[in-house]
């Protein structure tokens, strides 16, 4: 029961994670001045930077859907949410302003990476 009951949060763990990250890779190439506008300033490219991510977000999102492909999906996610991770630290240190948020959101979205950072580590395990 309880080996059914994992394996039951494990899938549905992974088709929430796809539909996630093939949904935002997806915004990227939709309304890519919304992501520009998080990138730090000190980082070139700034359009480029957001077509990459949103890539490697689409296809390590359809990646976790297959056994085979799974610990790649998990590590590049890892990796992905590592290097984006600048965008969310610019975001809270200038308390929301370039999306027009508030503060707390703007702050509130950083302990976020980490909880998505160990999903994907889990899956890389399991």
């Amino acid at each position: 029961m309880l080996l059914n009951m994992r394996f039951g949060i494990e899938i549905g763990s992974i088709i929430i994670m796809c539909i996630f990250y093939v949904g935002v890779g997806v915004k990227h190439f939709t309304n890519p001045m919304w992501f520009v506008k998080i990138v730090p300033p000190f980082l070139p490219y700034k359009l480029s930077l957001v077509y990459i991510s949103g890539f490697f977000e689409i296809l390590f999102g359809i990646m976790l859907l297959f056994p085979i492909t799974r610990y790649i999906a998990a590590w590049g996610l890892i990796l992905l949410l590592i290097a984006v991770f600048p965008a969310n630290i610019y975001l809270a240190m200038t308390n929301g302003a370039p999306l027009n948020t508030t503060p707390l959101i703007a702050w509130g979205r950083l302990p976020f990476q980490f909880i998505f950072i160990a999903i994907a580590y889990w899956h890389s395990t399991v």
